[in-house]
Formats: structure tokens, sequence, C-alpha cells
């Protein structure tokens, strides 16, 4: 990857597009060979509008959103930490919708990259904590009171990424009434299969004995552990070198599952250290709450089965 125009290059020397390229000594063809090679490698600097990185990146858009309610230095952080997180989780469902979209028409290889990508991004979400994970209590009321009634679990791109994996919830909608369009994305993903509903589906079209009643569930509803999946998934660990591709999906899944309990725990922690057992500013239980989130885990016969291979 090149260095931004302007940058330093690795000798730490900026570029300057008029240096000569005349030295003691040097013939004039020399010398006009060596400006037209550094005129060659300057970098364009004129532009008739805004840079075409500013066009593409929007950069300017991202960093004039901090619209801070406190004078105090560290609410800036604090915000940017949950701006960056609200990227984070529209590039994961971007992900998760991508692998949901193949799974349906059988392209597992396309899933599985889509995968891939996600724990990626799953661990760079994950890391965006670590700004935070050791504020103190002082620290934090310093602009908790600006914040007012909002908290995490208000958003409505999070809320998408626990639909797609099975952690529905049609209470979840209430917040965003005031919102057509995100009240009316969030109906749709309620209604639409989670990407685990996906990947049974295609187990189901592989032969393999996934109930009707998994099949045919309400979608709106909170996925439910079957002792039939759980056995399903057990005979394909059970057999790597027949089921090669769909352990591969198991472990990719796992994977990201694995990952989430991370993010749910780092929550957790970092919500401990910042306020104990205080209630929430949204009105939840606040760490209470979220223990009882961290210690679920998702796709959860992937985890089970593995006490029957």
């Amino acid at each position: 990857m090149s260095t931004f125009p302007g940058s330093p290059d690795a000798s730490g020397v900026s570029p300057d597009p008029d240096t000569s390229g005349a030295s003691s000594g040097a013939s004039g063809t020399s010398s006009g060979a060596s400006g037209a090679d550094a005129a060659a490698e300057a970098p364009n600097l004129d532009f008739a509008g805004t840079t075409p990185y500013e066009d593409y990146v929007q950069a300017d858009v991202l960093t004039h959103l901090q619209h801070l309610r406190s004078d105090d230095p560290g609410e800036m952080v604090f915000l940017v930490t949950t701006q960056v997180m609200e990227l984070w989780f529209t590039v994961i469902v971007h992900e998760w919708e991508t692998a949901s979209r193949a799974l349906r028409e059988d392209r597992v290889p396309v899933a599985m990259d889509a995968l891939k990508r996600s724990v990626r991004e799953l661990e760079a979400l994950n890391h965006s904590w670590h700004p935070l994970a050791q504020l103190t209590p002082a620290q934090f009321n310093s602009y908790r009171g600006s914040l007012g009634e909002g908290s995490g679990f208000q958003s409505a791109m999070y809320r998408r990424m626990e639909f797609l994996l099975g952690e529905k919830s049609a209470s979840m909608l209430v917040p965003h009434r005031g919102a057509p369009r995100v009240h009316a994305e969030l109906e749709k993903a309620l209604h639409e299969p989670s990407l685990y509903d996906e990947v049974l589906g295609l187990l189901a079209r592989r032969g393999l004995p996934v109930p009707a009643a998994v099949l045919n569930r309400d979608l709106a509803g909170r996925y439910e552990p079957s002792p039939e999946v759980e056995a399903v998934w057990a005979g394909i660990y059970a057999d790597p070198d027949q089921n090669g591709e769909l352990v591969r999906l198991g472990e990719a899944l796992s994977d990201v599952a694995e990952l989430v309990w991370r993010w749910r725990n780092d929550h957790l922690v970092a919500t401990r250290r910042a306020m104990g057992a205080k209630t929430g500013t949204g009105g939840s239980a606040g760490v209470a709450w979220l223990e009882k989130r961290a210690q679920k885990n998702v796709f959860p016969e992937l985890w089970t089965a593995r006490s029957h291979v």
C-alpha cells in the first residue's frame, strides 16, 4: 500500500516536487533526466474540487459527527469509540447477510469467505473496547449525565446483528418506532431467516435429518436449541473425512460465536469497571442484564454437539 500523498517516504523525508535533480558536476542531460524523474514521481496535488480521497471516504463528514454534550475531555473518546463500533456493526451485518444469501443459494465457498472476513472484523470490533476498558466511575460520571437515557441496547445496527444470530425479540423494535426507516428495516430482519436458519436449511438440503419443526419455526422468535440438530452436528463432526466442507462451515460459525461471546464479556467487564452495579442509562439492570447476556452462546448445538463426538 502506498503512502498518502505528501507523506514521508521510507527514509522519512517528504517528497518535494520542486527539488532539482542536478548535482555538482552532472551533465545537463543527467540533470534534465533527474528533474523529469522527480516530476513523474511527484503526487498530484491540484484538484478542481475536493480530493478523490475525500469524495470516496467522506472523511470531512465522519470527523464532524462528534457533537459533544459536556465539557469533559474524556467524552470525545467515548463518543468516537461508540461511533467506530457502529461502523463495525454495519460491516459485520453486511458480511452475515452476504453469507446468508450465499447459503440459501448453496454457494458455501462464498459464504465461508464472508464468514472469515467477519471473524477479522469481529476481532477489530472487540479491540474497540480497549480505549474504554479502564474507565473509572469518576471518569464516566464526568459525562454520563449528558447521555440521558441513551444506551447501547438501543443501537439498531447491533440489533440487526443479534437478529442475524437468531437472538430475536419483537419488543426490541419498540425503541425505534419514531424512526420509520430504521423500524421498517428491523421489522424486515425480524421476519427473515437468521444466518443459522440458512445453515440449517443447507444441512436439510444435504439430506441431513434437521426436524421440520425447526425448519418451519416462527422466524420472528428466538432460536431455541434442538436435540435433533445437536445430533446432526455430532454426526457431521464424527466423520470429518466425509463431511469436510460442513465441518469447516461449523468451525467458521464457531469462530463467530466465540467472538460474539468475547464481545459480550468485554462489554460486561468495561461496564462493571465504569459503573459497578448501578442501573444502566437506558433503564436496564446494567451489569446484571449484561451478565445474563454473556452466559448465552449463539449457534448453541455447535457447542453441545462436541460432547457427543
